[in-house]
C-alpha cells in the first residue's frame, strides 16, 4: 500500500501484498515466500505467541473508508511502485508506506514509513488551529551525503546486489566474498548492507561501479548476470504510466492491460477499485493466493469452503467471446480450464488445480455481463450462493448480500458451525442498525433509548485477547471459513456490477465482539435476554434467523446438555476475561481489532535497520 498526498489530491494505491501480481511473474518465488512467513505468523498467533497478520477483508474496508472520506483514489494493474514514484514526483508530494523499496526511489518530497507516524499523538500547530501528527520523512539526498556524498543514482544496484524481490542470483554471493566489503564499527548483522554502500561509494556511476562487480565474477556467464541485473535497476526507473490522468479525467492508459485485450468495463473497475486485484490475478495469470488466516491450522484451510464460489468466479472470467491475448486455456477440450491456488496446507503452501464452472455463455458472456438486466445478474450470484431470492425479501438492503453468503456457509460440510456462532454473527450484524437507531436526526426517538442500551451491552461484551491465551481454534476457524465466504462473496457481487448493495464491512463483522458473544451463549446469556431490551433489534433478528434457518443443518438445532459444572466453569472463565478486560497486548489483538487499523499497517522498515542518526 501507499500514500500520496498533495494539496489537490489524495491518492491511494491499494493492493494486497500477496497478490495483484506483476504481469511478468518475477516476483513469484517471493510471494510464495510471504505466504510461508504469513502461515507461520498465522500459526504463532493461534497459540497464544506473537505476529501480524491482516484480516482478510482489510483491503475492502479500507477502500470503503476512503470512499466515506471522499478521498480521491486509483488502483494499479499489477505491481505499482514504479507508477507510484512517477506520480509522487509529478504532485511533488511524499509517499506513505510500508515497502523499503521507496527508500531506493528518487522521490523528490521523500518517503514516510507507514510506521514512524504517531498516530494517537495529535498536536497542534502554533498559533491556529490546525493539527498535525508527527512523523518521519526519509530523504534519499541525505542517506546519500551520510555515505560521503555517494551518487543516488547507485541506490538501485545496491538494492539489486542486496537481493530485492526480483533477484536472487547465487553468483552474487560470489561478489560478496570476493569483494572485500569495508567493514563497519556497527552490529554484526549490518556489516553486508553498510560495507556494500561504503564499497559502492566509491564510484562515479552505476556503470563504473557494475564493471567492478563483473571482475569479481567468473568470466563464463557475466554477460548474462550484467543483462539481468540492468534488467532489474530498471524497476527503479520513473514509469510511462501517467496515474495523474485518472484523477484528471477518470481514467489512465496501461500498456501492460491494453496489450492483454481485457474488456473495457473490467479494466475501467479494476482502476476505480470496483474490482480486487484477485480478480486480475485470475484473469491474467489464472493464479490465486489465498490468504491464510489465524485458523486451526490442523484442520484444511478456511478458503476450501468458498472454492465453489471461486470455481463460479472462474468461469465467469472465462466466459468471452475473445479471451485475452497471451493467455492459454490450459485444458484438454473435454475439461473446463484450470486455475492454480496458492494455499495452505498444513503449515505450508501448495498450488491446486482448480478448474472453471462451465457457464452458459449467452447468459454470462464476461464482455457483455453490464449489459444484463439487475435480475438476471441477481440470479446468477443467489445460483452461486445457492439461495432463493424469496429468502431475502424481509432483509433489509444492506444485510441481503451477508445473510445469502451466511446461508451458503451453513450449507457446507465444510462448516462445523454450531448454534452459539450462527447466533453470534447475526447480533453482531446488529450494530449497524443499533448504530443508525441512535444516531437518527430529528425529534428524540423513544426507540432510541432501548437501541443504546443494547448497543453499549454489546460492546461490554467484547472479549481482548489476554497475553499468552489461546484462541478457540474450532471457534476461529469457524468464523474464519464465513469470513472466506463473505470475501468471495463479494467479489462475485462486484463482478456481477453489485446487484446486491455492498454491505458496511466496517461494523458488519467484529471479531472479539462474535468471540465475546460465543462466549457469554455458552455460559448464560440468551439472544433473548439481550434482546429484550430492544424490541426493533429483536425483530429484524427474528428475520436475519429466520432466513438463515432454513439453510442450516436439522442438527445445528438440536440441544445439547450440559452438565451444571461445565456451565459454572464456562460462566467463572467469561467473568473473569471480562474483569481483565483492560489486560491487553497489541501484538495478540493485531488479527480482528478493527479499531486498530492502521497498526496492522506497521511493518518493520529500513530505518529499522540502521542507526537513527544515519536516517535522520
Amino acid at each position: 500500500m501507499a500514500i500520496l498526498f498533495s494539496i489537490d489530491f489524495a491518492s491511494t494505491q491499494t493492493w494486497n501484498s500477496d497478490g495483484g501480481c506483476d504481469i511478468s511473474d518475477k516476483k513469484l518465488t517471493t510471494l510464495k515466500d510471504r505466504a510461508r512467513e504469513k502461515i507461520q505468523a498465522a500459526h504463532s498467533l493461534s497459540v497464544g505467541g506473537g505476529g501480524n497478520v491482516c484480516p482478510l477483508l482489510i483491503r475492502e474496508v479500507f477502500i470503503q473508508v476512503l470512499i466515506r472520506l471522499k478521498v480521491c483514489f486509483v488502483q494499479s494493474f499489477s505491481e505499482a511502485d514504479r507508477d507510484i514514484m512517477t506520480l509522487a514526483n509529478h504532485w511533488n508530494c511524499p509517499v506513505l508506506s510500508s515497502d523499503s523499496d521507496f527508500c531506493i526511489f528518487d522521490l523528490r518530497s521523500g518517503f514516510c514509513p507507514l510506521n514512524s507516524f504517531q498516530w494517537r499523538n495529535l498536536n497542534t500547530v502554533k498559533n491556529t488551529q490546525d493539527y498535525y501528527i508527527p512523523a518521519k520523512c526519509f530523504s534519499l539526498n541525505a542517506f546519500c551525503r551520510y555515505f560521503s556524498n555517494m551518487n543516488k543514482t547507485l541506490l538501485p544496484l545496491f538494492a539489486v546486489l542486496c537481493g530485492n524481490d526480483h533477484v536472487n542470483l547465487p553468483i552474487i554471493e560470489t561478489f560478496i566474498s570476493k569483494a572485500r566489503l569495508p567493514l563497519s564499527s556497527k552490529r554484526r548483522r549490518y556489516h553486508r548492507v553498510l560495507g556494500l554502500l561504503n564499497w559502492l561509494s566509491h564510484f562515479d556511476d552505476p556503470a563504473e561501479a557494475l564493471e567492478n562487480v563483473l571482475k569479481h565474477l567468473p568470466r563464463k556467464g557475466r554477460e548474462d548476470v550484467k543483462e539481468h541485473l540492468c534488467t532489474s535497476m530498471e524497476e527503479y526507473q520513473p514509469s510511462q504510466v501517467k496515474l495523474q490522468d485518472f484523477f484528471y479525467y477518470g481514467t489512465y492508459v496501461c500498456p501492460d492491460a491494453l496489450n492483454l485485450g481485457l474488456p473495457e468495463w473490467v479494466l475501467v473497475a479494476l482502476a476505480k477499485g470496483q474490482l480486487p486485484p484477485f480478480i486480475s490475478d485470475a484473469l491474467v495469470l489464472q493464479r490465486t493466493f489465498l490468504h491464510t488466516q489465524v485458523e486451526n491450522m490442523q484442520r484444511p484451510n478456511a478458503h476450501r469452503i468458498a472454492q465453489p464460489i471461486r470455481q463460479f468466479i472462474y468461469g465467469l472470467l472465462l466466459n468471452t467471446s475473445s479471451h485475452p491475448e497471451g493467455i492459454s486455456q490450459n485444458a484438454a477440450p473435454s475439461q473446463p480450464p484450470a486455475f492454480n491456488e496458492v494455499e495452505r496446507i498444513d503449515k505450508n503452501i501448495k498450488t491446486s488445480v482448480v478448474y472453471a464452472k462451465q457457464l452458459l455463455k449467452n447468459h454470462s458472456d464476461l464482455s457483455k455481463l453490464t449489459e444484463l438486466p439487475l435480475s438476471r445478474r441477481r440470479m446468477l450470484l443467489l445460483e452461486a450462493l445457492k439461495v432463493k431470492q424469496v429468502v431475502l425479501e424481509a432483509i433489509p438492503t444492506l444485510l441481503k448480500l451477508p445473510i445469502a453468503v451466511t446461508c451458503y456457509w451453513l450449507q457446507s460440510t465444510e462448516a462445523k458451525a454450531k448454534l452459539h456462532h450462527l447466533q453470534a454473527l447475526l447480533l453482531g450484524m446488529l450494530m449497524e442498525p443499533l448504530h443508525a437507531i441512535i444516531n437518527c436526526p430529528g425529534e428524540e426517538d423513544p426507540q432510541a433509548g432501548g437501541a443504546k442500551v443494547l448497543y453499549e451491552e454489546l460492546q461490554r461484551v467484547k472479549a481482548p485477547m489476554q497475553p499468552g491465551a489461546r484462541l478457540d481454534l474450532d471457534t476461529a476457524h469457524v468464523f474464519c471459513q464465513w469470513q472466506c465466504c463473505l470475501q468471495m462473496g463479494l467479489y462475485l457481487n462486484q463482478l456481477l456490477c453489485t446487484p446486491l448493495p455492498e454491505p458496511d464491512l466496517t461494523q458488519l463483522y467484529n471479531g472479539s465482539l462474535v468471540h465475546g458473544l460465543c462466549q457469554q451463549l455458552l455460559a448464560s446469556t440468551s439472544t433473548e435476554s439481550l434482546l429484550s431490551m430492544c424490541p426493533e433489534a429483536k425483530q429484524l433478528y427474528e428475520h436475519l434467523f429466520n432466513a438463515t434457518k432454513s439453510y442450516a443443518p436439522a442438527e445445528l438445532f438440536v440441544p445439547k446438555t450440559q452438565s451444571n459444572s461445565k456451565k459454572r466453569r464456562q460462566k467463572k472463565k467469561v467473568a473473569s476475561q471480562s474483569k481483565n478486560k483492560v489486560v491487553t497486548t497489541s501484538d495478540s489483538r493485531h488479527w480482528y481489532d478493527r479499531s486498530n487499523r492502521f497498526g496492522l499497517l506497521m511493518v518493520e522498515s529500513l530505518e529499522e535497520h540502521l542507526e537513527t542518526s544515519e536516517l535522520e
